[in-house]
């Protein structure tokens, strides 16, 4: 007999909400900031980014840190563009579907969508309502978060955390529904309402014998990608690699990178690949989330955020006290992060809403 969800997702730490593993860490958190003497004094880490990467920074002007080369070619949408303009734009530069939407400020996979016609565009855009990236689509089927820091003035950083990223699929037999094949996965059923919002037009549909549907392409674990511990991939080989993308971004020294790629060999010789992402402090180390690792645990979980916070602690007092960049205003920020709250929850409300 299946387990009821919310009885796994209360039992299983994997599923936990934030909070879970943020709260217990504060007390390291004040103790490092009376140390710096700023409660805000993390927020210097990524110098090039609004706040480091706190949430409210732009995506689009994040992303134009790297090479052009090494993004996906991407388009900023504006409330104030037409639905004219923003076909021209698409067209001069050779975008066409299927694309990838998300706003431009965004978290949790909050309103990623893909895209498959002009017509899915617009009742999008006319959705949401926000800054958008309009994004083309990466075909490649692997997916790696990267994460990835350097102390202000070394020459080599280094990787902490590698993750692999496992999108759900389900096999048809020809006999069951869509419906029906996420309720027998034993992972997929766990995020039934997301999988039934995202295919709300064909639940109903039988799939053929062996035709296999991706049920996210978001690489997102609340989004119901499995995450798995990669952190055996952490090579001299694979650092020099993201040391070479990760230094031609300056102002950026701590965060992860979301890499799609076709094959690893590939990747390591920097060819077919895109990065979709870059994170900053609010970053984690998202291999954590895979409980099925033989060295997993709640408690190592926490451990390996606040030695994180540690790291991210150095890297902003470092860059205080040495590049003289100076801490926020205590006001600015709090107005910054009050203004998060709300925009969070319209996002959270616009994306449990059919359209």
């Amino acid at each position: 007999m299946r387990r009821n969800p919310v009885f796994v997702k209360l039992t299983e730490w994997e599923h936990w909400p934030a909070f879970m593993f943020y709260l217990p860490l504060l007390p390291f958190f004040f103790i490092r900031s009376l140390k710096a003497g700023h409660p805000f004094y993390y927020t210097i880490a990524n110098p090039a980014i609004l706040f480091s990467g706190n949430g409210t920074e732009s995506k689009f002007k994040t992303l134009h840190l790297l090479p052009e080369s090494l993004r996906p070619i991407s388009l900023l949408v504006t409330k104030k563009d037409s639905v004219l303009s923003i076909r021209e734009k698409l067209e001069g530069l050779g975008l066409g579907f299927p694309l990838i939407a998300k706003p431009n400020i965004g978290f949790r996979g909050y309103l990623v969508k893909k895209i498959d016609s002009q017509e899915a565009l617009e009742k999008y855009l006319q959705h949401v309502d926000e800054e958008v990236i309009i994004q083309e689509f990466i075909p490649y089927e692997n997916e790696l978060g990267i994460f990835y820091h350097r102390i202000p003035g070394q020459e080599k950083g280094k990787i902490t955390s590698v993750t692999i990223k496992k999108f759900i699929k389900v096999k048809g037999d020809g006999q069951l529904t869509l419906s029906a094949l996420i309720q027998k996965d034993n992972r997929a059923y766990l995020y039934t309402d997301i999988f039934s919002l995202l295919h709300q037009d064909r639940l109903d549909k039988v799939l053929k014998k062996d035709e296999e549907l991706t049920l996210s392409l978001i690489g997102n674990h609340s989004k119901g990608t499995q995450f798995i511990n990669g952190n055996h991939l952490i090579n001299e080989e694979l650092e020099a690699f993201i040391d070479n993308v990760c230094q031609k971004m300056t102002g950026w020294y701590y965060g992860r990178l979301d890499i799609k790629y076709e094959n690893y060999k590939k990747l390591l010789h920097g060819e077919e690949f895109k990065i979709l992402e870059i994170n900053g402090i609010i970053s984690e180390p998202t291999h954590i989330y895979d409980a099925s690792h033989k060295n997993a645990s709640y408690f190592k979980a926490l451990k390996s955020i606040n030695d994180h916070w540690s790291i991210l602690g150095k890297i902003a007092v470092k860059n205080h006290k040495e590049k003289n960049i100076s801490y926020p205003s205590v006001k600015d920020y709090v107005k910054n992060m009050l203004w998060l709250r709300s925009y969070n929850q319209k996002l959270k409300k616009l994306n449990a809403q059919q359209y």
